[in-house]
């Protein structure tokens, strides 16, 4: 299965009536957050396939309508925070938001975020019992010490951290953190977790776990 995985940056190659043409084959779409609603109607639009996100701490301004009616929320897009959602045999869970560094929006205290993960998690061990395990969980922020900087605002949760050392999903999907030279790490591994930061786009081909 072919996805597409985008997050804080709009890119050209991307936001262009040729996108599709580019990347043939994308089976599924996941949004990390910090991106115009604008830009995830386009790339729904364009590509024809379901688009799964969570918002970022730089959340979406509303779009006005012709009637001048505020849109909150990307059209044809899913909005998957705190749940989980089945995609032709993988199982996706998604967190938004990243660390509290001031009172602005969709932002969350370790304990805060700790709190959200702990209602999923009835749920996660239903998941890791019946050998259904979480494929893919998306966040804006990244997990505590992997792909995060030092300040408070780009700081990863231990309780992400957490998540991944206790429920092994097969990939950790972040944004955020933004790469600005080429030694910055975009991919880790972590146990049997493969953590990655989507920061602008990814392109990964994954296998369905239908068959488990």
């Amino acid at each position: 299965m072919k996805i597409l995985t985008v997050s804080d940056v709009v890119e050209r190659k991307l936001y262009s009536s040729k996108a599709a043409e580019r990347f043939q084959g994308v089976d599924l779409i996941l949004s990390c957050g910090d991106l115009p609603l604008y830009y995830l109607e386009f790339l729904v639009s364009s590509f024809n396939v379901p688009l799964y996100y969570v918002y970022g701490n730089h959340h979406a301004s509303p779009m006005l309508t012709v009637s001048g009616d505020e849109v909150k929320t990307p059209g044809g897009c899913i909005n998957i925070d705190n749940s989980f959602v089945r995609f032709r045999g993988l199982s996706l869970l998604g967190f938004e938001g990243c660390m509290r560094y001031n009172d602005g929006q969709k932002q969350y205290t370790e304990f805060q975020m700790s709190r959200k993960i702990f209602w999923m998690k009835p749920r996660l061990w239903l998941h890791k019992f019946t050998h259904h395990p979480v494929d893919i969980v998306i966040t804006h922020a990244p997990p505590f010490g992997i792909h995060d900087k030092p300040d408070l605002c780009h700081r990863g949760f231990k309780s992400f951290l957490r998540l991944i050392d206790v429920f092994h999903p097969r990939y950790f999907i972040h944004g955020h953190t933004h790469r600005y030279t080429l030694q910055d790490e975009w991919k880790t591994q972590h146990g049997s977790t493969t953590v990655i930061n989507t920061c602008g786009y990814r392109v990964l081909e994954i296998e369905s776990s239908a068959g488990k």
